[in-house]
């Protein structure tokens, strides 16, 4: 039996939404070491659960002897990609999106080698930053039909609530990105999610018009949640894959909490378990929490490594299965006796902890009986935790049926 090309995995596990030309990418990797590239901008200081599909992809590629690139956007991040918003983006200092971009490379790290042979981390603002404006607008803008990009779903979706000229060159960028990882590493495939397909179309035009060569482009579903919920999104934002803005315990109970409508498809997305393991593990639903778990050991330890996914696993049977074992990557924090012996209200203590969003969120938890203090429900929003309530050192908050918080004791000066 033949071995399968890597765009046949890609296919088969979800990521092929729309293709530029099936039939020559096929041959491309039948035949040749292919570099292909997925961007990722730096909005944030850290990627996030919507990130790890790009991530995935190109890890998979690496797998099976292709090179991947991360192009970090720090040249096109100091415009702001308009696909798929609508309204224009809060524009970020300089310094905001350099020291961004250098974390998110750390986090890129993770997930493939980007020693330079193997794989790529690469700026755009290394080659976006110095350029000339009517030299630009000579050699590049002028491939662009106007018309064209207009009629592009990114921009078409924007000009009811206006379109900003900034904006308006970002797809410009993009291609002009394409054109330069195919000048300098042979790059001949973009990727990414499917709102980018026009920006993609437009890199594989420019190529073909500056170039007069074919490089080729595919996109992935979007991917939303059984219940329409945009993936990776919680009540209390993104699940960030930096582990100080969210835990690899909390990353973890993410995966645990998926509606089960979701585990196929994020297993197949979010591990490199074969689809012949994937179905044996889901073909009874009464398999689906074991498949649940290996989902969120998988996921968990190709984000952060398999210690901090094994601590993740047996705090996590601790806290639901009574197992005693250490609670060390339960998210924790360490307030003093002496706040204690003032009393605290329990929707302050919410709050505090990010188990609410805000006090009226907590108030909410409250009166529909899902806040509770070392496994006692709470049960009015006037309620006060103190020192009786301390149990072994500690207070354990939970929120609903599967978010908890470790609240150490720590001992007062006078004691």
């Amino acid at each position: 039996m033949s071995k399968k090309i890597v765009y046949d995995i890609l296919k088969e596990r979800g990521f092929v939404k729309q293709i530029t030309n099936e039939a020559r990418v096929r041959d491309l990797f039948e035949k040749n070491r292919v570099t292909a590239y997925v961007g990722f901008d730096p909005t944030a200081d850290s990627l996030h659960v919507g990130n790890l599909i790009g991530l995935m992809a190109l890890a998979h590629l690496q797998r099976e002897g292709h090179r991947p690139i991360a192009i970090i956007g720090d040249g096109t991040g100091m415009i702001g990609d308009p696909s798929g918003k609508t309204e224009m983006r809060k524009i970020l200092a300089k310094e905001t999106i350099v020291d961004n971009a250098n974390k998110i490379k750390t986090q890129i790290g993770r997930f493939f080698k980007i020693d330079g042979d193997a794989g790529l981390a690469v700026h755009n603002a290394d080659w976006l930053l110095d350029l000339n404006y009517i030299d630009m607008l000579r050699d590049i803008g002028r491939h662009f039909s106007v018309n064209r990009m207009l009629a592009a779903e990114a921009y078409r979706a924007r000009l009811e609530t206006g379109l900003s000229f900034i904006e308006f060159n970002y797809q410009i960028l993009q291609a002009y990105d394409f054109l330069m990882l195919f000048r300098k590493h042979g790059c001949i495939l973009q990727m990414g999610g499917d709102d980018q397909w026009g920006n993609i179309l437009a890199g594989v035009d420019l190529i073909r018009r500056t170039e007069s060569e074919d490089v080729e482009g595919i996109t992935w579903p979007l991917l939303t949640t059984a219940s329409g919920q945009k993936m990776g999104k919680t009540a209390l934002g993104a699940v960030w894959l930096d582990a100080t803005k969210v835990s690899p315990y909390e990353f973890y109970q993410y995966w645990i909490n998926l509606d089960d409508r979701d585990v196929v498809s994020c297993l197949a997305y979010f591990t490199f378990l074969s689809l012949q393991e994937i179905e044996e593990l889901t073909k009874s639903q009464s398999d689906i929490r074991k498949a649940k778990e290996i989902l969120a050991f998988e996921a968990t330890k190709i984000s952060h490594g398999e210690d901090e996914a094994r601590k993740s696993q047996i705090s996590s049977k601790s806290i639901f299965g009574g197992l005693g074992e250490s609670l060390d990557s339960v998210p924790s924090s360490i307030i003093s006796k002496d706040r204690l012996k003032k009393g605290i209200l329990v929707v302050d203590i919410l709050l505090e902890m990010g188990l609410a969003s805000s006090k009226s969120a907590a108030r909410r938890l409250i009166a529909q009986g899902g806040a509770y203090v070392n496994k006692k429900k709470i049960d009015s929003i006037e309620s006060v935790i103190n020192e009786s309530d301390i149990e072994g050192g500690i207070l354990m908050l939970q929120a609903g049926k599967k978010r908890y918080h470790r609240i150490c004791i720590a001992s007062s000066v006078a004691d």
